[in-house]
C-alpha cells in the first residue's frame, strides 16, 4: 500500500523537486554567505520549513535579540497557511498518525498539489499525500544544506546572493500579478508597503505591513471572491 502509494506520489513532485533545488541552493549559499555553517540551514529547513520564513530569518539571526519581533513577524509572514489549514480539513478527516506530519509539513507547493491531485481510488490518499509531504521538504532540505556546503568551497565573492530573496519575491508578485483577473489585493499590498515604509521607515515597517496587509484581506475577502467569480 505505502509502496504504490510512493509510486503514485513521486511524479507530482518533480516540478517542486525543479523548484526546490535552485531555490533552496540559493537559500545555502545565502546562509554560508551570512557566516552560517551548514547545520543552520540543514535544521532551519526539517524544523522551521517555510522558504520565505527561512530567508527572512537570516536577517533576524543577524539582528539583536528581540524574541516577540521575531514571534510576530513568523505568524504574519506564515499567516497564509491558517486559510490552507480550513481549506484541508475535510481531507485530513479520518486519517491516522500521518495527519500531524501532513499539518507540520504542509507548504505552499504541497498544498497545491495534495489540493488538486485526482488520487485514484486504489491510492491511500494519506499515504499519497504524506509522500508528497516527505519529498518536497526532503527536496528543499537537501538542497539548502547542498547550497551551504557548496557556498563554503565557491572562491568568488557571494555576498550580492542575498539579492536571491528579493528576486523571488519580485518573481512570486510579478506570477501572481499576471494570473489575477482583478489586481485589487496587489494594489492593496502595495499601497499599504509604501504608506508604511514613509511612516515607520526601512528598521521598523515589516511588521506593520503584513498586519494591515492582513486585516484588509480579511475584511475584503469576501468581495474579492466575489470579483474573481464573476471575471472567470
Amino acid at each position: 500500500m505505502k509502496r504504490k502509494a510512493f509510486k503514485a506520489a513521486f511524479p507530482y513532485t518533480l516540478p517542486i523537486l525543479a523548484g526546490f533545488s535552485f531555490l533552496g541552493m540559493a537559500y545555502g549559499i545565502y546562509m554560508n554567505a551570512s557566516g552560517f555553517s551548514f547545520v543552520y540551514p540543514l535544521c532551519m529547513s526539517f524544523l522551521i520549513y517555510g522558504g520565505s520564513l527561512e530567508f527572512v530569518a537570516v536577517e533576524m539571526l543577524l539582528s539583536p535579540f528581540a524574541p516577540v519581533q521575531v514571534l510576530i513577524m513568523a505568524l504574519l509572514i506564515q499567516a497564509r497557511h491558517l486559510f490552507y489549514g480550513i481549506s484541508m480539513l475535510d481531507k485530513f478527516k479520518g486519517m491516522g498518525c500521518e495527519k500531524y506530519y501532513l499539518i507540520f509539513g504542509m507548504c505552499d507547493e504541497t498544498f497545491s498539489v495534495n489540493y488538486t491531485a485526482d488520487i485514484p481510488e486504489d491510492i491511500d490518499r494519506g499515504w499519497f499525500m504524506f509522500f508528497v509531504t516527505l519529498l518536497d521538504q526532503l527536496y528543499w532540505g537537501i538542497s539548502a544544506t547542498l547550497g551551504a556546503l557548496l557556498g563554503s568551497l565557491l572562491k568568488f565573492d557571494t555576498n550580492g546572493i542575498s539579492f536571491v530573496m528579493t528576486a523571488m519575491f519580485v518573481v512570486i508578485f510579478l506570477e501572481q500579478w499576471f494570473k489575477e483577473k482583478d489586481h485589487t489585493a496587489s494594489v492593496l499590498g502595495l499601497t499599504v508597503t509604501a504608506l508604511c515604509l514613509i511612516l515607520f521607515g526601512a528598521d521598523a515597517f515589516m511588521i506593520p505591513t503584513m498586519l494591515l496587509i492582513l486585516i484588509f484581506l480579511a475584511i475584503l475577502r469576501k468581495k474579492l471572491e466575489k470579483k474573481e467569480a464573476d471575471n472567470p
